[in-house]
């Protein structure tokens, strides 16, 4: 019997085809977030803003030390302003000399510029350095901490309100891990010139070496920051930051059992993340997506965009299937208002939508001439 080799061929080319578009069209399986040993958590990705696991995280709870964390931005807010100077010289009250708990060992009525005070509060977390420098910006701690609360309110912090710049123990004193990953996120954002300084692994002042208390920095070399708390009603908490090639996720573990247990529980959620996510820039911001026409105008044509760049973190191996849906005005008429929105941009991942952003003009188009105003009036009834 005479077989026919070609057509064997072809059925097994079929077959490999179709086993293909199947395994590429079923959705990535993902686990089930590790057991996290804490009393609330949460991993967010950094630029797409996505939660990638959480427990109650919009649990209100103390947040010790990482209560630094706002006392830096703002610290971070007043020099950006010029208001402040890293050269400006604190004089060290009592108050802050007597401040309780982890210290940076400052001396009372001693000038201590704002810069050491950073590192000192940003590195060894000390309590006497949060006081001086919040007694420095606003006069007193009370209205220290009442600027925090007004950037905690312009973050879209809903859940937090602090009462001091240390974060020793107070029953008003709270946050929440959601509200601490948007602060993170912040900090990191505007501030990446001293971010920095939450790498530093030890500091020395006054004749007195102290090591950063977040373990991770020696652990995970993709760890750049951030912040340590501990208190005995709060336990043993850390916010962690971690970058690997374009993707940088942050976390939040608070109300863990131990020093070694934030830093477990931490690097689990990391390995997690990386592991089974990817981020990827679908757009970047101000750049035309699409180009579209506009009638009556001094130009025929406008390019539409995004207002800032969009992020999307999915499965990974999921990035091929990502399809983006555009929705455009049907008729533009100038004027045209640069920032107005014209349209909006889905972007679909297994049919579902993950993420949706307008679709917004990239500059004005004032009204044209007369006679333009007059033929687009004509093509407009035809159209």
């Amino acid at each position: 019997m005479k077989i026919n080799y070609s057509g064997k061929w072809a059925i097994a080319i079929l077959v490999m085809f179709v086993t293909t578009q199947l395994m590429a069209a079923r959705p990535k399986i993902i686990p089930k977030t590790p057991a996290i040993a804490a009393k609330s958590y949460i991993m967010v990705d950094y630029n797409s803003g996505k939660i990638l696991a959480s427990e109650n995280e919009d649990e209100a709870v103390e947040p010790a030390s990482i209560t630094k964390l706002m006392t830096a931005y703002v610290v971070f807010d007043e020099l950006s302003q010029g208001n402040i100077d890293l050269k400006d010289e604190v004089t060290i009250s009592k108050k802050a000399w007597k401040t309780p708990g982890s210290r940076m060992f400052i001396k009372v009525n001693s000038k201590v510029p704002v810069e050491l005070l950073l590192k000192g509060m940003i590195i060894q977390s000390g309590n006497d350095a949060s006081v001086a420098l919040a007694e420095f910006i606003a006069g007193s701690e009370d209205s220290f901490a009442a600027l925090m609360n007004q950037h905690a309110h312009n973050l879209g912090m809903k859940n937090t309100h602090f009462v001091n710049s240390t974060g020793l123990p107070d029953s008003q004193h709270l946050t929440t891990a959601k509200d601490l990953a948007k602060l993170a996120a912040a900090l990191i954002r505007r501030f990446p010139e001293y971010y920095r300084w939450y790498s530093v692994k030890q500091f020395k002042y006054n004749k007195i070496n102290q090591f950063n208390r977040n373990k991770l920095l020696w652990r995970d070399k993709s760890v750049d920051g951030m912040k340590t708390g501990y208190t005995k009603s709060a336990g043993y908490c850390l916010v962690a930051s971690s970058k690997r090639e374009d993707m940088r996720l942050i976390t939040i573990v608070l109300g863990t059992k131990s020093v070694s247990a934030r830093a477990q529980e931490s690097q689990k959620l990391l390995n997690f993340g990386f592991r089974f996510y990817e981020t990827h820039e679908v757009y970047k911001g101000d750049e035309s997506i699409k180009q579209i026409d506009v009638y009556k105008g001094n130009q025929d044509s406008l390019g539409l965009g995004l207002s800032r760049s969009l992020y999307v973190t999915i499965p990974r191996g999921e990035y091929k299937n990502l399809k983006p849906v555009m929705q455009v005005q049907d008729v533009v008429i100038a004027p045209v208002a640069k920032g107005e929105r014209l349209g909006e941009i889905s972007l679909q991942l297994s049919d579902k939508v993950i993420s949706k952003i307008p679709l917004i003009s990239l500059n004005d188009v004032p009204e044209g001439s007369f006679f333009k105003r007059l033929k687009d009036s004509i093509l407009l009834i035809f159209k």
